[in-house]
């Protein structure tokens, strides 16, 4: 099974054009996954989908992703609206005013988290989620499940970003999925840089964003002194694929752009893919 993630989409940053760099990258990756050879069995789109959660966005958001062959799932992240989003994707559950929901799959359960507070960057998860999500949980403690959220739970080391370990709100998850077995990770986005880590024993990834990319600057930033640093970059999209093999989940990341194919299978390099196989099997 292959499950698809795109994440930090942000579409209508550059608002009244409706052929903006975010929707241009964001077709790109889109007819990757419809038209590569890696055709996914479903799509996480893992929030901040709108710059400003406008319907006229989402409305694109919707017609852009509209003749996909395969589920699309939505969910919010901080530059979100919840209201909006249900609207463009009336499919999209909503729960006690939170955009979370579980996804059944042969042998595999995601669980979408809803981790947005309007007017807040940084990520939320109050005590009515906490209850919502370990009751989702306790329902299914044998079948293996990743969380999927916006927001990290994490200090990747780019600060301004980043939310703080110590916040009040990771207290609150961690002490949600403490206890339940079961969940084998965490799917992210937000951070727009794939990054892959530990957290609690879970394993984390983050996926890139199809949006323009953060620097990759670990240095500490001083908010009072303002150095030039690169913040945003224009790196190609990306994406995420997650492949069940029915034991465990491996990420794949790819970055979407014009490349060269330096090596093709045809008949010359034929004897060395058959060496290869042919290892395999006598392992």
């Amino acid at each position: 099974m292959l499950i698809a993630q795109i994440t930090d989409v942000h579409i209508g940053f550059d608002r009244d054009n409706p052929d903006e760099l975010n929707m241009q990258r964001l077709r790109a990756v889109i007819a990757r996954l419809t038209q590569g050879p890696n055709r996914p069995d479903l799509l996480l789109m893992t929030g901040d989908l709108t710059e400003a959660g406008d319907p006229d966005s989402y409305a694109r958001l919707a017609a852009a992703v509209a003749d996909c062959p395969f589920p699309v799932h939505a969910m919010v992240g901080n530059h979100d609206d919840r209201a909006e989003l249900v609207a463009a994707f009336p499919d999209t559950p909503i729960d006690g005013g939170f955009v979370h929901y579980a996804i059944a799959l042969a042998g595999l359960r995601l669980i979408v988290l809803d981790t947005l507070e309007p007017g807040r960057h940084g990520g939320a998860f109050c005590a009515a989620r906490v209850a919502w999500l370990r009751d989702q949980l306790a329902r299914d403690r044998a079948t293996p499940t990743f969380i999927v959220m916006h927001h990290p739970p994490i200090e990747s080391g780019i600060t301004w970003l980043d939310s703080a370990a110590d916040e009040p709100w990771i207290a609150r998850f961690t002490s949600a999925v403490t206890g339940f077995d079961q969940v084998r990770g965490i799917i992210a986005g937000h951070l727009h840089r794939t990054i892959h880590t530990q957290w609690q024993g879970l394993s984390l990834s983050v996926c890139p964003s199809t949006a323009p990319a953060v620097a990759l600057d670990l240095t500490p930033i001083d908010e009072d002194r303002p150095d030039q640093r690169e913040l945003i970059t224009d790196e190609l999209p990306g994406y995420a694929l997650h492949r069940w093999d029915g034991r465990n989940l491996m990420t794949h990341f790819e970055a979407v752009g014009r490349h060269v194919a330096l090596a093709r299978f045809d008949r010359g390099l034929q004897p060395m893919i058959k060496g290869m196989m042919a290892e395999r099997r006598e392992a």
